[in-house]
This record gives structure tokens, C-alpha cells and sequence, in this order.
């Protein structure tokens, strides 16, 4: 099908990661610390992935160490934290790595991310993301968030 011959374009794989690499739930710990989940299952994919050849990354709005920690455990090195206008990020990015948008697969659940969703030559969701975003995109994860989305 169609999915299938825009999957076989991509190159690049971005996530947004509260509400779609983790289940959106962020602990602020009273020494001003906080913690995430992130799923094992979604490591091994994005692992996978790059042994594939793949280029992955991760656009954040916030600033996170625990979404540092985990990019460097997965050796994903193109990661982005703390962006106010994620389309500007993810135009630098394309630009910056010689990618079309049709070679692009990006992964986001809310309203923020409709911008790159709309670019991006793979759009998709987890089963949980806002219906906003799961009414715009190509391809929609069975999985909830955070368990192998």
C-alpha cells in the first residue's frame, strides 16, 4: 500500500518524546530532579532502527536530563530539547542532513507537533495522541504510549 512505499523513502526518524517515547507523566522530585518511563520495547525499535541505516532523532519543547540520558543510552546523538517552534527546528535539521520531507518519518501526539506532522513525508501517532493530531496523520500506532508506540 502507499504507507509502504512512503516508509521504504525514509531516512530520517524523529520523535517528540513526553507523550510518545514516555507515557506523558513527568515526576518532579523535591530536590528540583525529575524522572520519566521510558519503554525497553521503543529503545530496541530506535536501536534497530540506526542499525538499519536510519537516521533518529528526538525534538522536545522541554528540557529534560532524563530524555538526555536516555538519547545518549540508545546512541542517539541528534537530539533537540527546549524548542519553542519545532517546524524551525526540524527545517534546520532536514537542511542540515540533505533530507526531503518525503524521506522523513516524525512521531508526535499533540497540537505542537501538527506542524511537522504536516511536513513530514510519514506522519504518525500513538493510539493515545490527541484526536487532533490522530485525524492528520498518515499512520496511527496500535500501542499506547510509552509500551512500544
Amino acid at each position: 500500500g502507499s504507507i509502504d512505499s512512503q516508509a521504504r523513502r525514509i531516512r530520517l526518524v524523529l520523535f517528540d518524546v513526553d507523550g510518545v517515547l514516555t507515557d506523558g507523566k513527568i515526576l518532579l522530585h523535591a530536590d528540583g530532579t525529575e524522572s520519566k518511563q521510558f519503554d525497553i520495547k521503543d529503545g530496541t525499535g530506535i536501536v534497530l532502527a540506526q542499525r538499519a541505516g536510519l537516521t533518529v532523532g528526538f525534538l522536545s519543547a522541554r528540557m529534560s536530563a532524563p530524555t538526555a540520558r536516555r538519547a545518549a543510552q540508545l546512541g542517539v546523538t541528534l537530539l533537540h530539547q527546549g524548542v519553542a517552534n519545532k517546524l524551525e527546528t526540524y527545517e534546520q535539521i532536514v537542511d542540515q542532513l540533505l533530507v526531503n520531507d518525503d524521506q522523513v518519518a516524525y512521531m508526535g501526539d499533540d497540537i505542537v507537533d501538527l506542524p511537522v506532522l504536516a511536513r513530514a513525508g510519514l506522519a504518525a501517532a500513538p493510539a493515545d495522541a490527541t484526536a487532533d493530531v490522530t485525524s492528520r496523520v498518515h499512520w496511527v500506532s496500535l500501542a499506547r504510549v510509552g509500551p512500544g508506540a
